[in-house]
């Protein structure tokens, strides 16, 4: 039997963290009754800086719940940065680990699943979503629109996978050695190379709350995950120049047709229209370049991705 852990970022999440950890444990419990995991597995919390009492709950249902351990984060470093705090805290205490949402809309029927995976020699098996159903429909586009716009810019990831995966101590140990601070695990964990699978994940309600990942920080990811894995933005922009040289090369020979035959005709507008045309793509392009400049401006300084202010365990 292994020993598990789930590890659940959160951020402002104190009214669900009774009735998720609730959940888990009779998860656990039965899982332990069917011999996939062993008694001393792990619910593990990681507060990412929250602005409510998360802290809190977490604290009182570790002196109440033998499963329950927390880490403590001393600001809100990001959800990445947060899943990645608990991974790798956590792979030292136990064999494999589930990341998992604190709201558990994931679907805790396929963690049995993942288990059954790994046992069968896969080190990463990735929760795979076949329904959005619970999602609001403009959150359901967007991400559907995400994962097509990565797999156009070239970035290697799984099509309607979120965080919601297990990794073995193997895979964990391998995914230590990445350094970089811009982080998306959506397309590093897939650079591991090692076995894996896929299991259904059937989206559900959250019990109580609301998301705290809203459009923007969803924009904020998707940049990210395609700012830090492809390099396609910056050969669009060569693209987009090389095409704006031939248009200006036709025009120039439509120009000169004109003044042979008498029929050009000076207008302000046409000038206009271009130098703004022109001059918005310019900026377009200078702004992408500017993006992985400034990725480059983070990796060099090798600041640590987060800092723990305490752990609670029950070792």
């Amino acid at each position: 039997m292994i020993r598990l852990a789930t590890v659940s970022p959160c951020y402002n999440e104190e009214e669900v963290l009774k009735e998720s950890t609730c959940r888990l444990t009779a998860l656990f419990n039965r899982m332990m009754e069917e011999q996939l995991i062993s008694a001393d597995s792990l619910i593990v919390f990681v507060n990412d800086g929250s602005s409510d009492s998360s802290w809190n709950v977490i604290q009182e249902l570790h002196q109440q719940n033998p499963l329950v351990c927390g880490i403590n984060l001393t600001r809100n470093c990001g959800h990445q940065n947060a899943i990645m705090a608990g991974m790798m805290t956590a792979r030292a205490w136990v064999d494999a680990v589930v990341t998992i949402d604190a709201d558990l809309q994931d679907d805790l029927e396929a963690i049995p699943k993942m288990v059954a995976a790994l046992n069968n020699g896969n080190e990463i098996v990735y929760g795979v979503k076949v329904s959005r159903t619970a999602d609001p429909l403009l959150k359901r586009l967007s991400a559907e629109a995400f994962y097509r716009l990565q797999s156009s810019m070239g970035v290697e990831s799984i099509f309607n996978h979120a965080d919601f995966r297990l990794l073995s101590r193997r895979a964990l140990d391998l995914l230590a050695n990445y350094e970089e601070r811009n982080i998306y695990l959506r397309g590093m964990i897939p650079l591991l190379g090692l076995s894996s699978t896929t299991v259904d994940d059937v989206l559900s309600e959250r019990s109580a709350g609301s998301s705290k990942y809203n459009l923007s920080r969803m924009m904020s990811l998707a940049l990210d995950g395609i700012t830090s894995f492809s390099v396609r933005p910056i050969y669009g922009v060569i693209y987009l120049g090389i095409i704006f040289i031939i248009i200006a090369f036709c025009i120039g020979l439509y120009v000169l047709h004109a003044l042979i035959v008498g029929t050009a005709v000076p207008g302000w507008s046409s000038l206009i229209l271009s130098i703004w045309l022109v001059g918005g793509f310019v900026l377009i392009g200078v702004g992408i370049i500017g993006v992985y400049i400034g990725k480059i401006y983070q990796e060099v300084k090798h600041r640590p991705l987060y800092h723990i202010k305490e752990i609670l365990t029950h070792e």
